[in-house]
């Protein structure tokens, strides 16, 4: 199982690989790819990485799939015994992005297994 949590909008996301999600508006053509490096969890296996606030090194790929608009909010104001009403409706943007690949930051301690430590001259 493989999945990280990215930020992206001031929102949080936790997106799989192979999967279509909705985001706020991402700039981007369709058919272009996004790439999305505040990734702030990654899970694969038995192996997790837990970022500060990033995972340095970590980063999601997407493409994206689509622009639309999501369903129609209404907002509606009102105030008692005053006769004031106000009716306004808002459709907010939206991404449909297609998760491609997780790329996952390659160990520090794997790639100086076989260095010695330098010493220092006091």
């Amino acid at each position: 199982m493989k999945y990280a949590i990215v930020k992206t909008g001031g929102k949080q996301y936790k997106v799989d690989e192979g999967q279509e999600f909705l985001f706020d508006k991402l700039a981007g053509d369709v058919g272009s790819n996004i790439e999305f490096s505040h990734v702030l969890f990654m899970r694969k296996d038995s192996d997790i990485k837990i970022g500060t606030p990033d995972v340095a090194g970590g980063k999601v790929v997407g493409k994206v799939i689509s622009q639309l608009q999501g369903k129609k909010l209404s907002i509606f104001k009102f105030k008692a015994k005053v006769n004031y009403r106000r009716k306004m409706g808002f459709r907010p943007k939206l991404t449909r992005v297609k998760i491609e690949t997780i790329v996952f930051p390659r160990d520090s301690s794997d790639s100086r297994k076989g260095e010695e430590p330098k010493k220092t001259l006091k």
